[in-house]
């Protein structure tokens, strides 16, 4: 709040305004007298001299009220920044305190953990004793077990062997006996007439109750009836449905008889084999072809190890990936191993990227030099890599290690300067998100250094930022990736782990393209000749 408006709120609180003031000035400044004289003197004169002072008064006001706002707006920024500062201090030493409970507890060599698993997946360790008795030989518990229940004198094979007295099939034919006989004994003493009860003797009763004498004329058709119902005749109603009865029976236990090659069973057995053969014969020659391919892959790789053209199959991968990348970027790849460059006879250098005309970087150059070559120091390929950015006149430059022979204590993705190594397995696609960060790291630097209108004033902060945070993750997936080989049994927390650090590594590289995008819009909007504007 400014001097002159605190002692106008002091003045206030202490004293009443008056109703009127009078003033008499003299007024020199040229262009006040110049808007003056244009009202003719007396109250129209006045009144706009009135009118002017209320305005001047007002916008003074509104000018104090507005430089308070900055104070204030300053102030805030301030405390803000020291806020975020602070509130970085602590998450860093929080980061290292957690690093150091994990190390302690995770460490691949000396980590509780690591030990208590080593203790219990040693020869002779904890597991290995428990389980040793229940798995291992023929006398072991799950073994007998397996013998007692599937085995050729188990219960369960008694019971399916159609031979067997108290077998499945011997316990359904005697079933369907039982229930024929029954049904045909209920049928004898319902239409028996030595049966009270039965329903031919209760038919009998009624109509002779009913009608007396009718039983005299009847008698001839019961007769007829009784025959139909009568055992003893061989063309009775009954005897054929006795036959027809027998005739199933017989039928049914044909058809569930092994023995019967034309049953049912019989034919469901042999169409079973003929399936089970069939699938054992087809999974016979997919192994089969399986280890003929495996073995003409491993014999192809060998020979690629072997001959002097492994290297040239390595680099090939190289600028396939670099090609594909390149082209969904807009920008032009071209494979430079075969011929010299700028020095003479010298062909290091074995692509080329040029930025494409939509970045914000149009022009610059990306030389990639793949190596795969044994005993390959990280000192030479430094050298190699300055000598393809001058052969190649390129910017930046990308050196490319094969991960089968990268020296040992080389990390995924290490940057010096202006140059980029990185160790890439073609083969493996878990190291492909390397080198995609790697080419959009190499874009960012491009930019980085190319020449900027100055007038064009462009925040790096954020693009440094993501190099960084790339670098931080692409180390960490390194490690965690150790830790996976050695602890599997935490594998999901690893894992999970791998994954957050995995989605922060896109998520960087995307900050990292739309911050691209950011520049190459700023640098179009800033068109030449358009700042004086």
């Amino acid at each position: 709040m400014s001097n002159t408006f605190q002692e106008t709120l002091s003045w206030s609180a202490t004293n009443e305004l008056p109703n009127t003031v009078s003033l008499e000035l003299t007024i020199e400044d040229r262009d006040t007298i110049r808007a003056l004289v244009q009202h003719e003197e007396g109250p129209d004169r006045d009144e706009y001299a009135l009118e002017a002072l209320k305005i001047g008064v007002l916008a003074l006001r509104h000018a104090a009220g507005a430089w308070d706002a900055d104070f204030i707006q300053r102030e805030t920024t301030r405390m803000i920044e020291t806020l975020r500062q602070q509130l970085g201090d602590h998450a860093r030493e929080a980061q290292e305190k957690l690093t150091s409970s994990f190390k302690d507890y995770l460490d691949p060599e000396n980590g509780q953990f690591s030990q208590r698993i080593r203790r219990l997946t040693a020869n002779d360790g904890e597991l290995t004793r428990l389980l040793s008795p229940l798995i291992d030989g023929d006398e072991s518990v799950i073994a007998k077990t397996l013998m007692s229940q599937i085995g050729e004198n188990s219960p369960l094979m008694k019971m399916l062997n159609p031979d067997q007295s108290q077998g499945l099939f011997a316990i359904l034919r005697g079933n369907m006996e039982s229930q024929l006989v029954q049904q045909r004994d209920h049928l004898f003493k319902e239409f028996s007439l030595d049966n009270p009860e039965g329903s031919l003797c209760r038919l009998v009763q009624e109509i002779t109750t009913k009608h007396g004498d009718f039983t005299k004329h009847m008698g001839g058709k019961i007769d007829d009836v009784v025959k139909e119902f009568s055992l003893d005749e061989e063309n009775s109603a009954l005897s054929r449905l006795v036959g027809n009865v027998d005739k199933a029976q017989q039928r049914i236990t044909q058809e569930f008889s092994l023995d019967n090659k034309q049953s049912a069973l019989h034919k469901m057995k042999e169409e079973l084999t003929t399936i089970l053969t069939a699938h054992m014969k087809t999974n016979a020659d997919f192994q089969e072809e399986v280890k003929v391919s495996l073995g003409k892959l491993v014999t192809k790789r060998e020979e690629e190890a072997r001959s002097t053209r492994h290297g040239t199959t390595f680099e090939t991968a190289v600028f396939e990936f670099v090609a594909y990348q390149a082209h969904r970027r807009g920008d032009v790849p071209e494979a430079t191993g075969e011929r010299p460059g700028l020095i003479k006879n010298c062909k290091v250098g074995d692509a080329v990227i040029e930025i494409g005309p939509e970045n914000a970087a149009a022009g610059a150059k990306i030389v990639i030099e793949a190596k795969q070559k044994s005993g390959y120091t990280f000192a030479e390929a430094r050298a190699e890599i300055e000598q393809a950015r001058k052969n190649r006149d390129a910017q930046i430059g990308l050196f490319v290690f094969s991960r089968r022979l990268a020296p040992d204590d080389l990390e995924p993705l290490t940057r010096h300067g202006n140059d980029l190594f990185l160790v890439w397995d073609a083969e493996d696609l878990a190291t492909d998100p390397y080198f995609q960060a790697s080419l959009e790291i190499a874009r960012a630097l491009c930019v980085r250094n190319q020449h900027v209108d100055e007038e064009l004033q462009i925040d790096f902060t954020l693009i440094d930022k993501s190099i960084l945070d790339i670098e931080k993750r692409a180390k960490n997936l390194s490690d965690i990736g150790n830790f996976a080989q050695t602890i599997k049994s935490s594998s999901e927390k690893i894992l999970k782990r791998v994954e957050l650090d995995k989605e922060a590594l896109e998520k960087q590289v995307t900050v990292l393209r739309e911050s691209m995008t950011d520049i190459k819009q700023s640098i179009g909007n800033v068109a030449p000749g358009s700042a004086g504007g």
